[in-house]
């Protein structure tokens, strides 16, 4: 039991720092992720950096096929667009049921995680570019409280999947977010606002604006690369 309490918690280091490099752009898309190489680097056995690999291909941050190892997910336009519009059809749809099946307690955690994530730092000083782990982590109990109430564990479940598969070209549109001058907050202000006036068309509509401001700032800046 010692032994697999010690694999799991090498597993979940090694993933965490994965994540946190590929999320922050050490590694490109469609970079290959060896085994071999990663079990030098962290100092661990091979089964363990698999292990780790496996959950980053669950959350879609990774790319694993038979015999052919495993690759960062690659980038395109299509796959940007289409994850997108299925976020603003199934989360949009969360979002409706919750707001008409919210009750006084699913307010409050509404109101507790946008305050979070209001008073979190979106970056450090240390990584300007980049967005804090506690800011991400802020920003996905908001996005999960807004829909905690639609009482569809199904649903919830695609939901969160979605955001995983998100979260790669969300980190990727931060820096683009500071260039662009775009209020963030603000929006999740007017997100939060209109989920608790109960008034689901503006939520939605605002969700979905959300989603897609994120969308067509990546868009428009791989269009304005040189090689593009």
């Amino acid at each position: 039991m010692a032994r697999t309490g010690k694999s799991e918690t090498l597993s979940s280091h090694v993933y965490a720092e994965l994540r946190r490099a590929i999320l922050n752009g050490a590694y490109e898309p469609g970079a290959r992720l060896k085994p071999a190489e990663l079990r030098l680097e962290f100092g661990v056995s091979v089964s363990v950096i698999r292990e780790a690999l496996s959950r980053l291909a669950e959350q879609r941050l990774v790319n694993g096929q038979h015999n052919q190892g495993f690759r960062v997910v690659e980038l395109t336009e299509k796959g940007l667009r289409e994850l997108t519009d299925l976020r603003v059809l199934i989360e949009g749809y969360a979002l409706r049921q919750s707001i008409s099946l919210g009750d006084f307690t699913w307010e409050s955690r509404v109101v507790a995680t946008h305050h979070l994530l209001a008073r979190t730092p979106t970056r450090s000083e240390d990584d300007p570019l980049h967005t804090t782990e506690q800011w991400a982590e802020a920003h996905r109990d908001f996005h999960t409280a807004l829909i905690s109430a639609c009482d569809m564990p199904m649903l919830l479940e695609m939901c969160s999947s979605l955001f995983d598969a998100s979260e790669l070209y969300r980190r990727l549109s931060a820096p683009l977010t500071a260039q662009s001058k775009r209020d963030v907050a603000c929006e999740h202000q007017q997100i939060c606002d209109a989920a608790l006036a109960r008034d689901a068309d503006l939520a939605v509509a605002r969700l979905s604006d959300h989603f897609n401001r994120t969308t067509e700032l990546l868009i428009n800046a791989r269009e304005a690369e040189p090689d593009a």
